[in-house]
């Protein structure tokens, strides 16, 4: 039987081999110890910072609405009857004088009917001059005895209904002769045509709109108001008036009219702002053109308890408007409804159950969740002290 031999090399290379086994074995605990001791080790991501506000009380707040600035005098014009156009005088956006052509229609038929009742009118004359010459003839066989009562009243009937025709066919005559007249559409003031609705060859009929014309004048700004404030504005009340194309340069402005009825869809109520003249505003104002943008800027007041929250407070869920409000106790936020009252320039105005010490989330509205923890800080992420607790001592 032969005797193994076990050569020195091998046998260190095997004292190495066990010695990483064991390392590994070691490592591997490890590495079990720590998956199986995480979860219970109780540590938990720090809150985030928050931006929070208190609501404030709103008893009157700027609003804005946008609007767009008209011609307080928009006229649609149209031909008083019916026909073919037959030439287009005026283009969109030219002045135009008053009395100017605007467009024409065929006026062959209504110069036939003036002709007509031109010549009615001649066969009326010429009755009513025999009619007078026989009442005259009449009358002088009656002073003679020659004819009786009768004879004359039957004389005397027949040249007072040929006066009536005579009447009858001057009137008629004057109808025609201002229809032939209505073929040719002109301006009634001075102006700038806003809108063109037709075209030479087209077949109008009468009263259709062919042309807007903004009349010369006073130029004020149409918004529209939400149901729920409307009772804010009154005729008369003083408003600043903002153009799109020139901020930072008000114009004063006062509310001329408020429709009395909602416009069908819309539910909402027009407005008309009235602008004053550039002459008594403030130096170097631009002169409003017809179209442009602006913003009206009201102060107006809520007979409701509201309060005030900036803008990027609020989020919504759907339709339904809310705000993130932090529990004091446990510095969690939770969700609570809101009704928008309105929108100003930077904040807006809610009716809810807030209070004005209630803390509510300002910014990242949209990155948080019900029950969240925060951390309360200030716009300066500086802590804030919440229900008499400082919020990182938590």
């Amino acid at each position: 039987m032969r005797r193994a031999f076990a050569h020195p090399g091998y046998r260190n290379h095997l004292g190495h081999l066990g010695h990483a086994l064991k390392l590994s074995s070691l490592l591997l605990g490890s590495l079990i110890l720590v998956a199986c001791s995480a979860p219970e080790s109780g540590e938990a991501t720090p809150p985030r910072p928050a931006i929070v506000v208190h609501p404030k009380a709103s008893g009157s707040q700027l609003a804005v609405y946008p609007g767009e600035v008209h011609a307080r005098h928009e006229s649609a014009l149209a031909f008083r009857v019916g026909g073919a156009v037959t030439r287009r005088l005026v283009e969109t956006g030219q002045r135009v004088k008053q009395g100017q052509p605007l467009a024409e229609l065929d006026a062959q038929d209504l110069n036939l009917q003036r002709d007509a009742a031109k010549a009615q009118l001649q066969a009326a004359q010429t009755e009513n001059r025999n009619a007078s010459n026989e009442l005259a003839r009449y009358r002088d066989l009656l002073e003679r005895k020659l004819i009786g009562e009768s004879q004359f009243d039957a004389v005397s009937t027949r040249h007072d209904s040929s006066v009536a025709q005579l009447e009858r066919a001057r009137a008629q005559l004057q109808v025609a002769a201002n229809q032939a007249a209505y073929a040719v559409l002109k301006a009634p003031s001075d102006g700038v045509i806003t809108r063109r609705s037709v075209d030479a060859g087209q077949v109008v009929s009468a009263g259709q709109t062919v042309f807007v014309l903004a009349a010369d004048g006073e130029r004020e700004v149409r918004i529209d108001l939400p149901e729920h404030e409307v009772t804010r504005f009154a005729v008369g009340q003083p408003v600043s008036i903002e153009l799109w194309s020139a901020p930072g340069a008000p114009i004063n402005g006062t509310v001329r009219e408020l429709s009395p009825a909602a416009e069908a869809g819309l539910r909402t109520f027009e407005a008309h702002v009235t602008l004053v003249p550039i002459a008594d505003s403030a130096a170097n104002q631009p002169a409003p053109k017809l179209g442009q943008s602006a913003r009206v800027y009201a102060r107006t007041s809520s007979a409701r308890p509201t309060q005030r929250l900036p803008m990027s407070a609020i989020t919504a869920e759907g339709a339904d408007p809310y705000v993130w409000r932090m529990d004091p106790e446990h510095f969690t936020l939770h969700k609570v409804a809101v009704t928008i009252a309105n929108y100003g320039h930077e904040d807006a105005e809610v009716i809810s159950t807030l209070s004005p010490q209630d803390w509510i989330l300002a910014a990242g509205t949209q990155l948080v969740r019900e029950g969240q923890r925060v951390r309360p800080v200030d716009r300066q992420n500086r802590p804030i002290e919440a229900d008499n607790r400082i919020a990182h001592q938590q």
